[in-house]
């Protein structure tokens, strides 16, 4: 081994060579501590973390570096009688620097004692940890995020799951009540008093399905499987049009100020689904509000950069149209406010609302490419925050058609005994949707599946008029691919799709493809008429 003994360092004295030791470390504060709790040395890094020369501090209680509230809680005291008792004390906490200003910290007192086991005083250690904490509490606040994110995903695929069968029901329920009360309204005299008796419970029936559809449809919102036809929006104008409906909805005790921003960039958004968000946070105000108050609605253009967006697991830095919602209500306690966005989790009594209000308004603005923020504060308020992706035209999306619109009373009918191909699994719900057409005058051929379908087409291809076609089939080929290959034989084949649940088989990016035609389950007699027919007058030109 080298002999060092002669040069540098080692030509030191032990006690001067650890004092080196001690003040070349920097990135700790080291310092003892008599047994009264006063500053008996300093080192430089505790100068530099704390802020005092030596000449400053020593000599000095070392409980000036603790908060007030920690002072008052007498922990300096506590800490040193921890040190004694069991050798070592250890925290993190806040501390305060000579500025005044605070840092976090992680803290080791160890006790001090003589060659016989006496304590004569203590060693502390004090570490700056202000940019470790922070970075920990960023990391758990995305990975909170993201699990609320993968909870709301699993519930979200549950709940379509659910909403899709439970459209195929409405579309037989709806649907039925509806013939019934047509053939009713058909029959002879000898009818009058049974279309009479059965009125009463039949509108109670057709209201309580409708109710179910507006329920399915919210669960469709939230699990970001509704199918959006979006278009450019002016969020100024959208507001301005719902205005007196807002203020007729929450009634003359509440107090409706819209403040709208000069400038306001457009959106992309479907019109129906905003309008309906904008009303359900009207109307969760206005039940926050039970003695009154005020409703503040207000739009701006806003940036979100990434330092913001880093702490969100979905939503990407760049231009919004936000619309912010803001009432003066009871507010909303901090340890639910995580859960608002949740199906079914309300604070109103059970005799007030779904629960899905907001679960729908989060789907709709998330499936939108948007981010949602909400802001309460018990006894003052809570303010709803929606933030919606600026439109800019890049490319030129077409618009869907503006829908046939029939008589109450009489539904479009086929012209000349068009020939409709209908493929529909669920057996009830194609018995319906043949029986319906088949009023409506027109021939169809029915198939449970894309394979047999293909197979009508191969031997009445030239004389099908129409695919009506739901969008998921079973066999491993849905409405979209079925269509494809239809179109490859006859181009100029009219294709409407039907589906109870949003299949990325017709739409991306949270929108139903350009030139997509579609009938939303649960459908009655006057909705079909109306697609079928618009489809087929379009094909003739």
């Amino acid at each position: 081994m080298a002999d060092h003994s002669d040069k540098g360092i080692y030509v030191l004295p032990l006690e001067q060579r650890l004092e080196l030791l001690i003040n070349a470390v920097i990135d700790h504060a080291i310092y003892l501590i008599d047994l009264q709790g006063n500053i008996a040395s300093w080192n430089a890094g505790a100068q530099r973390i704390k802020g005092y020369l030596p000449e400053e501090i020593i000599g000095r209680h070392y409980s000036q570096f603790f908060i007030e509230e920690d002072r008052q809680a007498d922990l300096p005291s506590r800490a040193l009688a921890i040190a004694a008792k069991e050798g070592r004390f250890e925290t993190e906490a806040w501390r305060v620097r000579k500025d005044g200003s605070t840092f976090w910290a992680a803290v080791v007192i160890d006790a001090v004692c003589d060659s016989e086991g006496n304590l004569i005083g203590f060693a502390k250690v004090t570490r700056d940890i202000t940019e470790r904490r922070a970075t920990q509490e960023k990391l758990q606040h995305i990975q909170q995020q993201l699990a609320q994110s993968q909870k709301m995903e699993a519930v979200g695929q549950l709940t379509g799951g659910i909403a899709h069968d439970f459209n195929n029901l409405l579309t037989i329920i709806i649907g039925n009540l509806d013939t019934i009360q047509r053939r009713l309204g058909q029959a002879g005299p000898e009818a009058v008093n049974l279309a009479a008796t059965l009125k009463r419970p039949i509108e109670m029936a057709q209201q309580g399905s409708h109710r179910a559809a507006q329920l399915t449809q919210r669960l469709l919102a939230f699990s970001r499987k509704q199918a959006l036809e979006p278009t450019r929006v002016d969020c100024n104008r959208l507001i301005s049009d719902m205005s007196e409906l807002i203020r007729r909805t929450l009634g003359e005790t509440i107090n409706v100020e819209i403040i709208l921003a000069g400038g306001l960039w457009p959106t992309f958004a479907d019109v129906g689904q905003l309008e309906s968000a904008f009303l359900n946070l009207a109307v969760n105000a206005r039940d926050a509000m039970a003695s009154g108050g005020k409703l503040t609605i207000e739009t701006a253009n806003a940036y979100l950069d990434s330092k913001y967006t880093s702490q969100f697991t979905d939503v990407a830095p760049g231009q919004y149209v936000l619309v912010s919602v803001a009432d003066t209500g009871a507010g909303i306690p901090p340890d639910l406010l995580d859960r608002v966005f949740e199906p079914f989790f309300t604070t109103k009594d059970r005799d007030k609302g779904s629960g899905l209000g907001l679960a729908m308004v989060h789907g709709f603005v998330k499936q939108s490419g948007g981010h949602v923020r909400i802001y309460s504060e018990v006894g003052h308020g809570t303010t709803v925050k929606l933030y919606l992706p600026r439109h800019v035209p890049v490319e030129q999306i077409p618009s869907a058609p503006a829908p046939t619109v029939a008589s109450a009373d009489a539904p479009l009918r086929s012209r000349s005994g068009e020939l409709i191909l209908l493929v529909e699994d669920n057996d009830g719900v194609r018995e319906y949707a043949t029986s319906v057409l088949e009023d409506l005058g027109y021939r169809v051929l029915d198939a449970r599946d894309a394979a047999s379908a293909l197979g009508l087409l191969e031997t009445s291809s030239d004389s099908v008029d129409l695919l009506f076609t739901d969008v998921v089939l079973p066999g491993g080929m849905n409405g979209r691919a079925l269509a494809d290959v239809a179109l490859k034989r006859r181009p100029d084949l009219p294709v409407l799709f039907t589906t109870g649940y949003t299949e990325n088989a017709i739409v991306h990016h949270g929108r139903l493809d350009p030139n997509v035609h579609l009938l939303t389950k649960p459908y009655t007699q006057k909705d079909l008429a109306g697609k079928v027919h618009e489809l087929l007058v379009k094909k003739r030109g």
